[in-house]
Parts: C-alpha cells; sequence; structure tokens
C-alpha cells in the first residue's frame, strides 16, 4: 500500500511539475539568465577599467599602454559573453523545438506569430516568424524617410512699391491694413543628403489670392493697354481688386530641430520642431482677376458689381519669398519682381504668418 501512495506522489508531483512549466516561463527564464550574464560581464569590465584609470592616475603606466589595456579587457568580456550566451541559445532553440514537437505546454503562445529578439554586444539571436523581422526593417526605414509633406497655410497683409523702392509704399494709394491675401498649398520637403542634417529643399504647389484695396473712392479702369486708377462717380463702400494665382513655391529650408536618437543608435533628424529659415523663390500663373464695386445709386438701390477683365495685369507671376519659423508658424515675406501690371513699375508685396502643418 505504501509503495502504491508513494507511486501516486510520485506521479502527481511529476504531473504537477510538467503543468508548472510552461514556454513562456521557461522563455523568461532563459531572457533573464542572458541579461544576467551580461550585466555581470559588463560591471566586471567597468570594475577593471576603473582600476587602469587609477593606475593611469598614478603613473604606474601610460595613456598608451592603458589603452591596450582596456582594449584587451573589452575584448576578454565580450568573448565571455559570446561564450556564456551561447549556452543559452542552445538551450532556446531546443525549447523552440519542444515547443513546436508539442512536448512543452504553452499559455495560448503562438510560436509562428511571434519572434524572440536579444541584442547582445550589437549581436542579434532571433526566432520565429522572419516576417517580424520585415516588418522591423520597414519600420526602420520608414522613420529614415528623406521626405515628408505639409499643408501650407499663409494670410496676411497686401500692397504695392514702384521701382523696388520699399519706401514707396507710404505713398500707396492702396489701403495697407485692409488689403489682404491667403494661401493655400501642399508642399514636400526633401533632406538634400542621406545622413541627418539641417539642410532641406522645400517646394511644392499653391493658390493665393490677392486682394487690393482702393481708398478716396478710386477703382481702376482700363484704356487700351494701361490701367487707370480713377474717382468713382458714386460713394463707395467696396473697392476692391483680386487676382488668384497658381504658384510653385522653393525654398531652401535649414531646420535646427533637435535630432532623435533611438535605443539602437539610429539617429533620426526631426523636422517642424524648432527654428527653421526658408530662403527662395516662386513663379506661376494668375488664374483671374475681378475688381468688386459696391455702392448705392441715386435712387437708393444698393448695388454690387462683379467685373471681369485682365485689367492688363501680367499673367506670368514670379519673385523672391521667404519665412522665419518655429515649429509649425512663423513669419512670411514674399515678393513680386514681375511688375503688377503691364508697362509699370508697380509690384506686389506681401506679409503675414505662415502655417507649415504635417
Amino acid at each position: 500500500m505504501k509503495r502504491i501512495l508513494l507511486i501516486l506522489v510520485l506521479l502527481c508531483t511529476t504531473y504537477v511539475q510538467s503543468q508548472e512549466k510552461t514556454f513562456e516561463r521557461e522563455v523568461k527564464k532563459i531572457s533573464t539568465k542572458i541579461e544576467k550574464i551580461t550585466k555581470q560581464e559588463k560591471d566586471s569590465l567597468k570594475q577593471k577599467v576603473k582600476e587602469i584609470n587609477i593606475r593611469l592616475d598614478k603613473g604606474e603606466i601610460t595613456k598608451e599602454k592603458a589603452d591596450v589595456l582596456k582594449k584587451e579587457a573589452a575584448e576578454l568580456h565580450a568573448t565571455n559573453i559570446e561564450s556564456r550566451v551561447s549556452k543559452q541559445e542552445i538551450k532556446l532553440q531546443q525549447l523552440v523545438q519542444d515547443k513546436t514537437n508539442g512536448k512543452i505546454a504553452s499559455d495560448d503562445f503562438e510560436t509562428n506569430d511571434r519572434m524572440f529578439n536579444f541584442q547582445i554586444f550589437d549581436r542579434s539571436i532571433s526566432f520565429g516568424d522572419p516576417s517580424v523581422e520585415e516588418r522591423r526593417k520597414k519600420r526602420r526605414k520608414k522613420r529614415n524617410k528623406r521626405t515628408t509633406s505639409q499643408i501650407v497655410l499663409a494670410l496676411g497683409v497686401n500692397n504695392v512699391i514702384e521701382n523696388h523702392n520699399l519706401g514707396s509704399i507710404d505713398d500707396s494709394q492702396y489701403r495697407f491694413w485692409q488689403s489682404h491675401f491667403f494661401e493655400i498649398g501642399f508642399s514636400l520637403k526633401t533632406r538634400l543628403s542621406k545622413e541627418p542634417s539641417k539642410t532641406y529643399f522645400k517646394y511644392g504647389l499653391s493658390f493665393l489670392w490677392n486682394n487690393l484695396r482702393l481708398g478716396n473712392n478710386q477703382y481702376h479702369q482700363t484704356n487700351g493697354n494701361v490701367t487707370n486708377i480713377l474717382t468713382f462717380p458714386e460713394q463707395l463702400t467696396e473697392s476692391r481688386l483680386r487676382h488668384v494665382q497658381m504658384i510653385f513655391p522653393m525654398h531652401l529650408e535649414f531646420d535646427f530641430s533637435e535630432n532623435k536618437e533611438y535605443e539602437d543608435g539610429f539617429i533620426k533628424d526631426r523636422t517642424n520642431k524648432g527654428i527653421r529659415l526658408g530662403l527662395g523663390g516662386f513663379f506661376g500663373f494668375k488664374l483671374g482677376t475681378r475688381q468688386y464695386l459696391e455702392y448705392t445709386d441715386a435712387s437708393g438701390v444698393a448695388i454690387e458689381e462683379v467685373q471681369k477683365n485682365s485689367f492688363n495685369t501680367n499673367t506670368l507671376n514670379y519673385g523672391l519669398s521667404a519665412y522665419l519659423a518655429y515649429k509649425w508658424y512663423g513669419l512670411y515675406v514674399k515678393y513680386d519682381l514681375n511688375p503688377l501690371f503691364k508697362n509699370t513699375n508697380t509690384r506686389n508685396i506681401s506679409l503675414g504668418v505662415r502655417l507649415d502643418l504635417n
């Protein structure tokens, strides 16, 4: 009877132990062991380096000798790690094989859907589905992409200057604070070098609405190839000339955002996280020009006129532009090098704020 009881106890103990021994627990044990080995060897290496530095400070050895001793110590402990971890690798490989053959239990763990990856002194040990490794490589490639995209929004005040003389804006017939511009577009931002840097080429497509409002009851009137500014016979409440452009802006951008370093040592240059400076220009075409007039006639009827005409504005547009920004918002200036009207020296200038939204 005692023998039977003893056999039953042994069988129960074996059964319980086999139930407690699962794939996940064994993997965790091996992983903990590898971490422990690595820590032990690193701590030993640090202690040896410390002792070598003490000898160097005391003048017992030269700097060249100290460097040699440090190198030898590093190689020794790297070899120790490789040797000791190799034994754990064999255990892990056997564990995976036992799991595959159904010799070990699992807590709802699918080997084909997971992968174990240990990094030991830049040494990778991987088991499982290779597609996981491929996804990891894709993620690394994605965070190293050289080109990003942004939505560009800008708005501000609009006016004209004569003969490239900025001081002539004081004599402008257009109302400064009532003349506005609005820009919306899409841009691409490409790093000029393969490695992380601060220099980018920014380019894209934008649509621009320039509005110029005349004061003193004046409006635009064409006379052949000449556009004159005349006094309107009625009292105007609105006199606005709007020309719409499609432009292709191009800037050399210096982005001083702080780089980000990942745990694996990979360095990524982050964009739109710091101060940015863009210098460049644009070229494009006018899509249309209209004049809006609002007034009340002699009979008291409120009239709104929309006059569709080129008003002798130049179809081709080109000029210079620049912006100084912090993160996604900044100051923006744009100056047309081509005259606004044909046969004149009147050129459009814009100043406002700019948003670059990732």
